[in-house]
C-alpha cells in the first residue's frame, strides 16, 4: 500500500483483536514501508535504523467488537482531541435471558428462567424508551480509572467498587431485527455511551436479563466504516 504521512487512517477492526493490536500491526507495517534511516551513536558510529512511524487510535474497542477504528499517523497524532466526543453509530447483537459479569460473550454467562418471553411490541416499547438523555452507571469491566486504578483491573481482581453514573444521549435506537432470544439494534449515541451497559438495560426493563454477543462501529462523526481498510492490508 502508499505510505502514509500525518494523516487520518480508517480501518475496520476484526473481532478478537484489540485496539492497541491493530495500533502496533499498523504502526509496524508503516514503518517498514518508511525505510531505514542513519543514526550516530554514543560511540560515533553511524548505523542504520528502522524508521519509526507514529501512530495512535481515537478511541478503543472491545476484542469481541468489530468495526470503525480511527488511527492518527504522524503529526496527525497531534489531533486526537478533534475526534474525542464525536457522537457513534453501532450495530449491536443483544441476547436476552442471559447474563454476564461483563456485558459481552468474554464473562461468565448466567442464564435466567424467563416465564414470559417479551412480545415484538414489549421490545419495541422497552427501546423506544431508552431513546433520550439516560443516567447510565459505567461497567465495572471498562477502563474508567476508579481511585487512580483501571476499573478492569480492580473487577478481575474482585474487588467490589461503586461505578460512576453518567449523563448520556442516545439519539436514535431501533429495532433491525427480533426473534426471541436475539435481538438486533441499530444505534446512534454520544461519545462515552457503553453499549454493553445499553444492552443490560434493556435486559433489566424486559426483565430478562442481556448482554451483548456481537457490536459493530459503523460511524464516529463523519466518518463510515465503509471507507474503512482492513487488517489484512497491514500483515
Amino acid at each position: 500500500m502508499e505510505k502514509l504521512q500525518d494523516e487520518i487512517l480508517l480501518v475496520d477492526k476484526p473481532a478478537g483483536m484489540s485496539s492497541f493490536g491493530v495500533v502496533a500491526r499498523v504502526r509496524r507495517k508503516l514503518s517498514e514501508e518508511a525505510g531505514m534511516i542513519v543514526v550516530k551513536g554514543k560511540d560515533g558510529v553511524l548505523r542504520q535504523k528502522q524508521r519509526k512511524v507514529k501512530v495512535g487510535h481515537t478511541g478503543t474497542l472491545d476484542p469481541f467488537a468489530t468495526g470503525l477504528l480511527i488511527l492518527l499517523v504522524g503529526k496527525g497524532t497531534k489531533r486526537a482531541n478533534e475526534f474525542l466526543k464525536l457522537d457513534k453509530e453501532y450495530i449491536a447483537t443483544v441476547m436476552l435471558g442471559a447474563d454476564s459479569t461483563t456485558g459481552d460473550p468474554e464473562g461468565v454467562i448466567t442464564e435466567r428462567e424467563v416465564r414470559e418471553k417479551p412480545n415484538k411490541e414489549a421490545v419495541e416499547k422497552c427501546v423506544e424508551s431508552l431513546v433520550g438523555e439516560n443516567l447510565q452507571t459505567v461497567p465495572r469491566f471498562s477502563a474508567v480509572k476508579i481511585n487512580g486504578q483501571r476499573a478492569y483491573k480492580l473487577a478481575r481482581e474482585g474487588k467490589e467498587v461503586e461505578m460512576p453514573r453518567r449523563k448520556v444521549q442516545i439519539y436514535e435506537l431501533e429495532i433491525s431485527r427480533y426473534e426471541w432470544p436475539e435481538l438486533v439494534i441499530r444505534c446512534k449515541v454520544s461519545s462515552g455511551t457503553y453499549i454493553r451497559a445499553l444492552g443490560e438495560d434493556i435486559g433489566e426493563k424486559l426483565g430478562t436479563g442481556a448482554y451483548l454477543t456481537a457490536l459493530r462501529r459503523t460511524e464516529v462523526g463523519k466518518y463510515r466504516v465503509e471507507d474503512a481498510c482492513g487488517i489484512s492490508d497491514f500483515v
